[in-house]
């Protein structure tokens, strides 16, 4: 349940601005998977277990996962046909006063650091406590205490603690502004410098609740946020998010309650809007999928790229399960220019694609294939 928080406190704790509903929009048409219709276990037998839910690739050979319960980071690497994680245990998470077991539910890595949205503190799991979480690696200790949080319990709808922030990804100022993103609280062309401090790009928060994304500019010192957009996702639920830098595409996915679907966005007349709903591919079961990510464009090997799945029921003895997306932008979804538009963003680089990538004399993983 949220606190009540009166609005003189609000005030004080954070820069979140009262926003327009987003308006209705009309259901966007389903399709296929645009990737492959295989499907491979990426990870060893029960190296996991259950609860794996956000990934966020760091480069294409650092794949970053969260674990809801107990509250767990890992940084995953190659390891022949699949990933592991380095170090083998992951880190404990606390909150910044080194307290509480925070049900960490996604997770981003960005210029400022490692982010993970979080719906609830697990020592007190019958209150929701809607919370961003940025964490360092880098500390010598195993278990890590949060650098910085953002408590958005008081900028959200009022869900079940169960039901709060999903999902997490990070899109970049250059990409926001040169697709014309329009800020709903200025009511005008998003200016990164209208939020000082912010970083280089906003935070994109999925409710599992009600499906909706909601972007936010957090003040890298901690503590103070501003909501810039509240967006439909075109899904009833959202269990993971991903920016595709190179389409300038927000990807939201729902695990087995929608049928392990996933819609497209992309910015159209200064908002990101659904463009199309696609299915799951065709050889994978109806899972719990938490996590979804996209490979970088320099993963791309003749014309596709890996993308990968978290399994929170731990299925068979494997969370991570992986297939390819084509490495141009799809046919009918559009591209930062609009319907039918194969350009990437303007302002975001693009590798060139090579033939083949090796990582430290080493190909990146071949996934095994998944028993059917």
């Amino acid at each position: 349940m949220r606190a009540p928080v009166s609005s003189l406190l609000a005030a004080l704790s954070v820069l979140a601005a009262t926003l327009p509903a987003a308006p209705a929009l009309a259901a966007p048409p389903i399709a296929k998977w645009p990737g492959s219709a295989e499907i491979s276990t990426a990870d060893a037998s029960n190296i996991f277990g259950a609860n794996l839910s956000g990934l966020a690739f760091q480069g294409p050979n650092v794949l970053w996962a969260v674990r809801n319960g107990p509250g767990t980071l890992y940084r995953l690497v190659p390891d022949g046909s699949g990933w592991r994680p380095d170090p083998s245990g992951g880190w404990a998470l606390r909150y910044r006063d080194g307290r509480g077991d925070p049900d960490a539910e996604g997770v981003v890595a960005t210029p400022d650091g490692v982010f993970a949205a979080t719906e609830r503190d697990g020592d007190n799991s019958g209150v929701s406590s809607a919370k961003v979480l940025r964490f360092d690696p880098a500390a010598a200790s195993r278990t890590l205490n949060a650098t910085a949080e953002w408590d958005l319990t008081a900028d959200l709808p009022k869900v079940s603690a169960n039901s709060g922030p999903e999902a997490i990804t990070w899109v970049p100022d250059t990409a926001l502004t040169a697709s014309g993103f329009r800020d709903e609280r200025t009511k005008a062309a998003y200016h990164p410098a209208t939020y000082p401090g912010h970083g280089s790009g906003l935070y994109f928060v999925g409710l599992e609740d009600n499906g909706t994304i909601y972007a936010y500019a957090l003040d890298q010192a901690g503590g103070k946020y501003t909501r810039v957009a509240t967006i439909p996702s075109g899904l009833p639920k959202i269990m993971g998010l991903e920016f595709e830098t190179a389409t300038g595409r927000l990807w939201a996915v729902c695990d087995n309650t929608c049928q392990g679907r996933a819609s497209t966005l992309t910015v159209t007349g200064g908002r990101f809007t659904a463009t199309a709903v696609h299915e799951r591919p065709a050889r994978m079961s109806n899972l719990n999928n938490e996590g979804f990510a996209i490979a970088p464009p320099e993963s791309c090997a003749a014309g596709r790229k890996p993308v990968l799945w978290a399994d929170d029921g731990n299925t068979g003895g494997h969370a991570l399960r992986g297939g390819t997306l084509p490495c141009a932008a799809l046919p009918g979804v559009g591209g930062a220019h609009g319907e039918d538009s194969h350009h990437p963003v303007a302002g975001v680089r693009v590798p060139a694609v090579p033939a083949a990538v090796v990582v430290d004399g080493q190909d990146l993983p071949r996934l095994r294939p998944e028993p059917r």
